[in-house]
């Protein structure tokens, strides 16, 4: 089993960045593909913002390429999204989910509001 514990939210104005990060505790953490989402606030629905799979490529929705970066560091069992530029439709929380198999885990989230 993988517990993810997400942390680097937080208030940030618009044109700005922040790094979250994404721990991951267990065993084979390098075999897991790790994807963020996102909820804004009032949607039910969570929005997939960047993957990074077990073999390191990545894939981003066009909402966010060139904006977010997503890398890991399987030494340190933890995965990074670097969001850049940010924007007030950014706002929301953002969960981290690993992957394998038939198996998936999901953190607990962090805020990010973004100010315009």
């Amino acid at each position: 089993q993988v517990q993810l514990v997400e942390s680097g939210g937080g208030l940030v104005q618009a044109g700005g960045s922040l790094r979250l990060s994404c721990a991951a505790s267990g065993r084979s953490f390098s075999i897991y593909n790790i994807d963020w989402y996102r909820q804004a606030p009032g949607n039910q629905r969570r929005e997939w913002v960047a993957v990074i799979l077990s073999d390191g490529s990545t894939n981003y929705p066009d909402s966010v390429k060139g904006r977010f970066t997503i890398s890991r560091d399987n030494a340190k069992n933890t995965v990074y999204l670097q969001m850049n530029s940010l924007k007030p439709e950014d706002t929301g929380v953002y969960y981290c989910r690993g992957y394998f198999a038939q198996y998936a885990y999901w953190g607990q989230g962090t805020q990010v509001t973004v100010s315009s």
